[in-house]
């Protein structure tokens, strides 16, 4: 019987979409947002996080300034518990998503072996 893996593919959308994770991270979103302080202040986050991963990515150096100017950014949004509530839910959220990953990748490593 063969396996339509895009079906197989939506459905694991569906559950990533319905899980607790997925959930509080939408919650914890919304929060952000709601707060205009806290929404631009992460946004601010979001551009200096973009630039910095856009300029390595590139080959780029980054400068001592622009990450002074990350770490600051990173200090004052820690401090803001909606921020930092946001950032937890994330980290969660990016961690099922590797195991997912790992999961997806383990017929290719059972062929050919572990890269």
């Amino acid at each position: 019987m063969a396996i339509n893996l895009y079906d197989s593919a939506y459905a694991l959308e569906t559950a990533i979409r319905q899980s607790a994770e997925y959930t509080q991270l939408q919650q914890a979103y919304n929060e952000v947002n709601a707060d205009p302080q806290a929404k631009q202040m992460f946004d601010q986050f979001r551009q200096i996080q973009m630039n910095l991963q856009q300029k390595q990515m590139m080959g780029q150096d980054i400068s001592e300034q622009e990450i002074q100017q990350a770490q600051s950014t990173v200090g004052l949004v820690q401090q803001n518990p909606k921020i930092s509530h946001l950032m937890e839910a994330e980290q969660r959220m990016s961690m099922i998503i590797g195991e997912l990953n790992k999961v997806i990748m383990k017929p290719l490593e059972d062929l050919y072996g572990n890269m």
